[in-house]
């Protein structure tokens, strides 16, 4: 009987290292992104565009052998310019999500763009992580763009005090024009003798409230008593949701 015992044991102790060391050398493959789309999130569009100031809408389907681990965002820009009132933005976030940790998740998630983030194109890598370790990458572009943009501009440089000047734009604002404002002011300019200082600021909404598209098309009369010289002009173009987009520029004002 102890014989019998002693054999029984020497099998299930043997049956058990076979079974450790059978998971010690199993593999599995590594995870399958089987889509992968992002685009400007009010939308959920896949197209690979998004505008600065708001979200951007990611999803992607996951399949793998084992649960998922880990999942990373990671953007950034492909030597952008950063210009006046712009800061650089790079995103990276890993999501560990209970809703994520399983073998066949769909990642959907909204990432805020700042407002301050230069347009452009930006690389943008989806790694997925299992248990076992293994990791996916899936990459692709996004062109991150003004909600509201100007366009061929023009305006007339020089203009005789006691006349008017032309200004013609265009306009494009995915949420809708709200304003238009006009600001322009002298360079320290000192008014001479029959002068008066000049400084021009209207608000102009008629025929561009609401407009997803316009043209600017004005003329701003210049008084005949302006003082001569270099004045800086400023028009700003405001959306439904507060988004500005401004174009600077100068005009020199002469006696004649």
């Amino acid at each position: 009987m102890n014989k019998l015992k002693h054999t029984f044991l020497i099998s299930l102790l043997g049956l058990v290292l076979f079974s450790c060391q059978d998971d010690e050398d199993q593999t599995f493959d590594a995870p399958v992104v089987s889509s992968f789309e992002f685009g400007e999130g009010s939308t959920h569009s896949t197209d690979p565009v998004a505008y600065r100031g708001s979200d951007l809408h990611m999803e992607a389907s996951i399949q793998a052998e084992v649960n998922i681990a880990s999942i990373t965002v990671s953007i950034h820009g492909h030597d952008l310019e950063v210009g006046e009132g712009e800061t650089e933005w790079d995103f990276s976030q890993t999501f560990t999500d209970e809703k994520y940790l399983a073998r066949n998740p769909t990642f959907h998630e909204h990432i805020d763009i700042p407002s301050t983030a230069p347009v452009g194109e930006y690389h943008v890598v989806l790694e997925v992580t299992d248990d076992a370790g293994n990791t996916t990458e899936t990459e692709g572009h996004l062109e991150v763009m003004s909600p509201v943009t100007i366009s061929e501009f023009h305006m007339d440089e020089t203009i005789v005090r006691g006349t008017d000047f032309h200004v013609d734009f265009m306009i494009e604002a995915i949420h809708g024009i709200h304003a238009i404002s006009v600001d322009i002011h002298a360079h320290g300019l000192t008014p001479g003798e029959g002068e008066t200082e000049w400084h021009f600021d209207q608000v102009f909404e008629d025929g561009y409230h609401e407009q997803t598209e316009a043209e600017f098309h004005e003329h701003i009369d210049v008084p005949a008593s302006a003082p001569e010289g270099e004045y800086h002009v400023v028009f700003s173009v405001e959306d439904e949701q507060g988004n500005i987009q401004e174009y600077d520029t100068h005009l020199e004002v002469t006696a004649n």
